[in-house]
Formats: C-alpha cells, sequence, structure tokens
C-alpha cells in the first residue's frame, strides 16, 4: 500500500458540529477506520477532511427498550460481542459479529462501519499501480466493468455480515443531517449499484439502528474462502416464526452476492404454508432470481450461485424444524 496522502482531522465535539464538519466536498466519516483507511492507501478515495466521530458518547451506546435494543453506530465489534444482554436475545447478530474480521479488527471496528463500508470486487481492491495496469474500472476512473463489460453498472459486491441480520430482523436506521433527523428501514439506505450503493443524503451521519424484538428462530450463516478475516462470498441470515407447522412470519437476507443486503422478496406468500418440500423448492427459485453474483470474489460464479439458494434451503429447513 502508499503511504496515506495529506488529509485534515476534524473531531467535532458535539452530533451538530459533526454534521457541520461533513458540509461540502472532499470529507469523510471515519469511526473505526478498519475500511477506510486502508482503502485511502490504496487510492481508492483522496479525502480532503476526515471527520472522527469517535468521540461523540450518543454513538457509542446500547439500550434495551421493552420492544427491542437500540444500537449506536459507534459501538465496537467486540463492545457488542461483549454485551450479555444483546447475545441473550439475539445471539445471531452476535454470531455474525464474531465472523467480521479478527479480533483486533473487531476492538476498532464499529456497527455503523460494518454497515457502510464500500462495496467490494478482485478488479477494485487493488493496488493503484495495478487497477492503471489494468485501465481501472467503472467503479473508479475507468469506463467498463471487467466483470461484466457490457454492463452499464457496476457488480462490486456489498459484504457486510450485520447487514443480513439487522435487515432479516426488520432493524432501522437512525440519521443525522443538515435537514434534520430520519428513520428508515436499514435496506431502504442501499441501491443495486456497486459503484453507488449507499442512499445517504449528503451530510447525513449514522445514529443508532432500532432493532425489534426477534422472532422465534433466526440464525445467520457465512460461506467464506478462510475461517477468520475474510468478506463472506456469501452471508444468509433467516429469521421466522412457525406455528404448528405453519410459517406465521419470514424474513431472509442475504450478503456477497449483490451491491446492497438483499432482502428476499415475495417471502410474503409463503406465510401461512407448511414448511415443505414443494415450499422450500419455490424459495430455491425466488433466490437464484434474485441474487446478482459475479466474478467479483477469487472463486467461480457458478459456485457463489449454487451455494446461496443451498444455504437458504437447508436453513430454513433447520429453523422451522425448531
Amino acid at each position: 500500500m502508499e503511504a496515506l496522502p495529506a488529509f485534515d482531522i476534524v473531531r467535532p465535539a458535539t452530533l451538530e458540529d459533526a454534521v457541520a464538519a461533513l458540509a461540502g466536498e472532499g470529507a469523510m466519516v471515519l469511526a473505526g477506520g478498519t475500511d477506510t483507511i486502508p482503502n485511502i492507501r490504496r487510492r481508492l478515495f483522496s479525502p480532503e477532511r476526515l471527520v472522527d466521530i469517535t468521540a461523540l458518547d450518543e454513538l457509542r451506546a446500547i439500550e434495551e427498550t421493552p420492544d427491542g435494543v437500540i444500537l449506536g453506530a459507534g459501538v465496537t465489534l467486540s463492545a457488542l460481542i461483549d454485551n450479555q444482554a444483546v447475545a441473550a436475545r439475539y445471539p445471531a447478530l452476535v454470531k455474525a459479529a464474531k465472523t467480521i474480521a479478527g479480533p483486533q479488527h473487531r476492538n476498532a471496528g464499529t456497527i455503523g462501519g460494518n454497515l457502510l463500508q464500500d462495496t467490494r470486487c478482485v478488479f477494485y481492491n487493488q493496488s493503484e499501480w495495478w487497477r492503471s495496469a489494468n485501465n481501472y474500472c467503472l467503479k473508479y476512473s475507468g469506463d467498463v466493468c471487467h466483470v461484466a463489460p457490457k454492463s452499464a453498472r457496476c457488480f462490486a459486491a456489498y459484504c457486510s455480515d450485520l447487514a443480513p441480520v439487522l435487515v432479516a430482523l426488520g432493524g432501522e436506521a437512525e440519521l443525522l443531517g443538515p435537514d434534520g433527523a430520519r428513520r428508515a428501514a436499514l435496506e431502504e439506505l442501499f441501491a443495486e449499484d456497486g459503484a453507488d450503493h449507499r442512499r445517504l443524503k449528503p451530510g447525513e451521519i449514522l445514529l443508532r439502528l432500532h432493532i425489534p424484538a426477534p422472532p422465534a428462530q433466526v440464525d445467520y450463516e457465512k460461506v467464506r474462502l478462510r475461517e477468520a478475516i475474510d468478506f463472506p462470498l456469501v452471508g444468509v441470515a433467516v429469521a421466522l416464526a412457525c406455528k404448528k407447522g405453519v410459517l406465521t412470519s419470514l424474513r431472509i437476507a442475504l450478503t456477497g452476492t449483490n451491491s446492497r443486503p438483499l432482502l428476499l422478496e415475495e417471502t410474503a406468500g409463503f406465510i401461512g404454508k407448511p414448511v415443505d418440500e414443494a415450499m422450500l423448492d419455490h424459495l430455491v427459485k425466488l433466490v437464484r432470481k434474485q441474487i446478482g453474483a459475479m466474478k467479483t470474489t477469487l472463486t467461480t460464479t457458478k459456485y457463489r450461485r449454487q451455494v446461496a439458494p443451498a444455504l437458504v434451503r437447508d436453513m430454513v429447513r433447520r429453523l422451522a424444524a425448531a
């Protein structure tokens, strides 16, 4: 990696100061920095100003409520894992957090940073000289997506492990920007465009995640090249409830296959039906139809397109039986 370029660092004392510091071109939020700093060193972006929000106590709180839990966006992954209340009520969320990177990364990395991380591709996450030798790519300075040369958009993959669990649980994001505060379903903060996948308004900061009480069964499974450090090739979160063998709720979210956290559509049609082989066959078809895995990793596209529906099928069958 290259040495860090010159930039200013601003450490605001309040959330309002942070929003003001993000105004204008060339400003970026800095929290744990585990994704941001390496990308700056690779010259994937060159901010003029980093707004360090690590001193803002409001972003580091975990609050239990009768309806669920509120997680500050600045809570570190280690703090999330170590919180006994969260571990008791949301074991799948803690399970997902434990799969992220390594212990030292989790000590610095935050919930918000994991959710708002950049998308990834083997043609993008490279050194400057490597990318320049390949005429760059559609995500950065180029005009061709090397994994889909005829496409008009970038297919870089979104790889957060926390996002599918939070989306499956129906989590909402609370944000603050120049126009005030707002709340939105977490999946609404993203779009299917690897070069422009975040849908935050200019100057907005992710403050908190509001997570409702979980249904009866929630789990997360991840497939990756190595059993540590690696981003997901495919990650699946399933949240469901059954009564007398019949589904009463079902939400499925995936990561690593698309340029956004994918909330599987059309699952409402399974409510009121038993989890049998016919239902699972239909579910597999939905997954195959909606995932967009491309050659953005070192594994083949075919492998990820086979793993994703198989993982969903096995998880739904297992959780429904439980």
